[in-house]
């Protein structure tokens, strides 16, 4: 595995799900299993390859620093993208870390309240591979928020609880709704593409850039263990699940 792999944690959020837990304790340093999620994904990225870690701070972002520094990035050389005047959303903070990245090879981006056991090294070279522009992983699961694939990739997203779906651009083929999983492998070339500024969300950067023809792939993970623990009850049921870090 190449060592010029770049990863992103979105470490920034509130966690407001969580709440009161979160009032005093930010969502990345929330312990599983005796360890904070944001050491959890880390160790997982490290794991895949990863050699530069990179993670966006908001709320209660001093404790994050400490920690980061406390722990010496995990032994990955590592770099702060401070969002402390204003919460950028996902595509809004990868846009502000852009200048932190070398931009030699594909990166992780990886939502940091993500438990998951999939195979990010085996994910990160089908990537490489597949020439896509990004590749996100997904499973079959229920989700009132889907992300809708056809034959060549990414083309559209929807809502079932408002009734709502946006197509990209005209299916090719069958099309399967997925749940997606918050990790994702980048093309660096992303970042000459985003036109978006200040706060947005990186789904309908997707969407644009598959309208324009840009392959937005899935990987599937469906064997995979995988829990977000963005409320108190999944919180509980990761705490109780057996995964390997």
């Amino acid at each position: 595995m190449q060592n010029s792999i770049d990863a992103m944690i979105l470490a920034a959020g509130r966690g407001t799900r969580l709440q009161p837990l979160t009032d005093t304790v930010p969502k990345a340093l929330v312990e599983v299993q005796g360890l904070p999620m944001l050491e959890h994904v880390a160790l997982r990225l490290a794991e895949a390859g990863a050699s530069r870690l990179i993670v966006n701070t908001h709320y209660l972002g001093d404790q994050v620093k400490t920690y980061l520094n406390q722990r010496d990035f995990f032994g990955l050389e590592g770099f702060i993208s401070d969002e402390e005047n204003q919460l950028l959303d996902t595509g809004g903070g990868l846009l502000k870390a852009a200048p932190l990245f070398r931009k030699e090879a594909p990166f992780f981006l990886h939502n940091v309240d993500v438990l998951c056991d999939a195979d990010l090294a085996a994910m990160y070279s089908a990537a490489s591979a597949s020439g896509g522009l990004a590749t996100l992983a997904v499973m079959a699961r229920e989700t009132s928020r889907y992300l809708l694939f056809d034959e060549i990739g990414l083309c559209g997203h929807g809502n079932e609880e408002k009734g709502t779906e946006h197509l990209a651009r005209t299916p090719v083929g069958a099309t399967e709704r997925l749940g997606f999983c918050g990790i994702h492998v980048i093309s660096p070339r992303i970042f000459d593409l985003i036109e978006e500024e200040g706060v947005f969300s990186i789904i309908p950067l997707y969407m644009r850039l598959a309208s324009a023809g840009e392959q937005i792939l899935p990987w599937r993970i469906d064997s995979a263990t995988w829990i977000d623990i963005g409320t108190p009850e999944k919180l509980e049921v990761a705490r109780k699940q057996r995964i390997s870090s």
